[in-house]
């Protein structure tokens, strides 16, 4: 296999030292608190910890698509060719469950101010929803991909990136590849690229006469040893699913999930005519997470050459939630990988308030030629920083795996 020179600069608290990959290589990031800082795990228990906005410029819409009306919240307005950030959730949670708490991050809104950013809510599933009419048919998860390129077009957004947990991510990577030219890259978090058996198709159902409807979906986000030690977090959840989101509207999300097909894709040169996802893609898990399976997989399956593989150390479930921090230095890497620059300083190093970064992108062809720099406007050349090797041109992201 061909060397692949890769310089990562990683801020005061992380590793810095150049990596030669040769295959898989781990990285070991500083453990971090799994709380935001300022909380504790009393607070977890607060419905206003996972559903507060720290920001009171979001706008909600309700958008017309050929598969029904999305509920979408925005902040921002597209700027020059910065492509929007735009999210989506797993099944049993709405956009303020899944990503408050990873975006009300201090760090990460140092990072998306310079952004649109767009939450999608799964149709029926975003707070206060109505109940849908009996006989309604919930659409497919295709259909559900199929339904992203309005809000696209609404909005006037060129291509986005996009960020997704469990089903949202499967509801991404579906959308990207159907609809390529509109997306620039993907955070894929606990996706299963795999339909279900019918013999998961069975234990499914007989959970689904044993358990409620919110533990059956807890045992999806949480893996059992949370779900016995992580009592804390596990209840607030448990709380915020039975109350906020519709039962009935949540039950028909969360069987059309299960009767997902098989994510079409396969390594280039694998088979012939291989479908692959185009676009830079990190994907993330916990290393205690019952998703993990499901993502190593996805990852034997993407271009090693544009995947990055993270997988979390001391996570679980939701590592956006339970280290926000972490999963934010990982997304401004990916962002730089992908030659979106933020010129951040750490507060662990001045001991003070992050300055407003400077989000710059390197000027690349969609094959990702890496010849020449530009800002995200047009402005004055920034030098390359991928690479002190010409055998670094044209390799944007590689598959690592990291542990955090």
């Amino acid at each position: 296999m061909k060397v692949l020179g890769h310089r990562l600069q990683l801020l005061t608290g992380l590793l810095l030292h150049d990596v030669t990959m040769t295959g898989l290589q781990e990285l070991r990031f500083p453990e971090e608190k799994p709380l935001l800082r300022g909380q504790d795990a009393t607070e977890m228990d607060n419905p206003d910890a996972f559903l507060s906005v720290v920001d009171t410029d979001w706008k909600e819409h309700d958008i017309e698509t050929p598969y029904g009306l999305l509920h979408v919240v925005i902040r921002g307005s597209p700027k020059g060719n910065r492509p929007a950030i735009l999210t989506y959730h797993d099944v049993g949670l709405n956009h303020k469950l899944c990503f408050n708490t990873f975006f009300n991050f201090e760090d990460m809104q140092e990072i998306t101010k310079h952004f649109v950013v767009c939450h999608v809510d799964a149709p029926g599933q975003q707070v206060g929803a109505s109940q849908f009419p009996q006989g309604y048919q919930f659409p497919s998860m295709e259909q559900l991909a199929a339904m992203l390129p309005s809000v696209v077009q609404h909005f006037g957004f060129k291509y986005v990136i996009g960020i997704g947990v469990g089903a949202g991510a499967y509801v991404l990577a579906k959308f990207a590849l159907i609809f390529p030219d509109l997306v620039e890259g993907l955070v894929l978090m606990n996706i299963d690229p795999n339909g279900k058996g019918w013999i998961d198709w069975a234990a499914t159902k007989l959970s689904g006469l044993t358990s409620t409807l919110p533990d059956t979906v807890l045992s999806h986000l949480f893996s059992q040893e949370e779900l016995v030690s992580n009592t804390e977090l596990v209840q607030s959840y448990r709380q915020q699913i039975s109350n906020v989101v519709n039962q009935a509207n949540l039950q028909l999300f969360w069987n059309m999930y299960n009767s997902r097909r098989d994510l079409d894709i396969n390594r280039p040169g694998t088979v012939p005519n291989a479908k692959t996802l185009r676009c830079p893609v990190m994907l993330v898990v916990g290393d205690n997470a019952p998703a993990e399976d499901g993502v190593v997989e996805c990852n034997s399956k993407l271009d090693p050459t544009t995947t990055t593989f993270l997988k979390m150390a001391d996570s679980g479930g939701l590592p956006q939630v339970t280290q926000p921090g972490k999963l934010t230095e990982a997304f401004k890497y990916f962002l730089q990988g992908m030659g979106y620059i933020a010129h951040l300083k750490d507060r662990r190093l001045s001991g003070g308030a992050v300055p407003s970064a400077s989000m710059t992108r390197l000027a690349r062809s969609r094959t990702a030629s890496l010849t020449s720099a530009s800002s995200v406007d047009g402005s004055r050349p920034q030098p390359c920083a991928h690479s002190d090797s010409s055998e670094g041109m044209g390799q944007v992201n590689h598959t690592m795996e990291v542990s955090c």
